[in-house]
């Protein structure tokens, strides 16, 4: 079977993830009077799974919305002891090294694997884990906050497929991971 790790997020044109606070409001503030998903619901529905740190699933949680996951979702901490009887029918707690984490995560027959959060896509990319990547641009400087990249080993080719603009602003990329065979 094949195994994916993907990636879907947005950034501000300089590369953030949030703003200096935190925060991510500024996501939302281009007008979206039709609701599109940008692509999300056909990317969710090639997935088995979300591999999500523990900031971002705090994140999650404290989104004032019914949960918004239909796929099982993994949450990466090694400060965190169990996940809140809350989310507990929801989110699975997984430690150990990101290929252990994997391992874990394929036994239990999810190979499709949206990896989501700012320092869970670092570290996945650190070990050369990132297989796509589709990312939004919201235009917007934010000059500073939370970057979506950090420092590499190595560097890691990869290649636009397609790019599509949205609401006449929104720029999203998809990129494909270019291995040497």
């Amino acid at each position: 079977m094949e195994k994916k790790n993907k990636v879907f997020i947005a950034t501000s044109i300089d590369g953030f993830i949030a703003d200096k606070d935190g925060g991510i409001d500024w996501l939302h503030s281009i007008p979206n009077p039709d609701n599109i998903d940008m692509g999300y619901g056909e990317f969710t529905a090639r997935i088995d799974a979300l591999v999500m740190g523990r900031t971002t699933f705090e994140t999650v949680c404290g989104f004032d919305m019914d949960w918004p996951y239909q796929k099982p979702v993994f949450v990466l901490s090694n400060s965190m002891t169990s996940i809140s009887e809350e989310y507990r029918d929801r989110a699975e707690l997984v430690k150990g090294t990101t290929k252990e984490i994997l391992e874990q995560i394929h036994h239990k027959g999810c190979h499709n694997l949206y990896i989501d959060g700012g320092k869970t896509i670092q570290s996945f990319l650190k070990e050369d884990l990132i297989d796509e990547m589709t990312i939004t641009i919201i235009p917007y400087l934010l000059g500073g906050g939370i970057p979506l990249f950090t420092e590499l080993p190595e560097r890691l080719d990869f290649e636009c497929v397609h790019s599509k603009i949205y609401l006449g602003k929104v720029v999203q990329n998809y990129f494909v991971r270019k291995r040497k065979h």
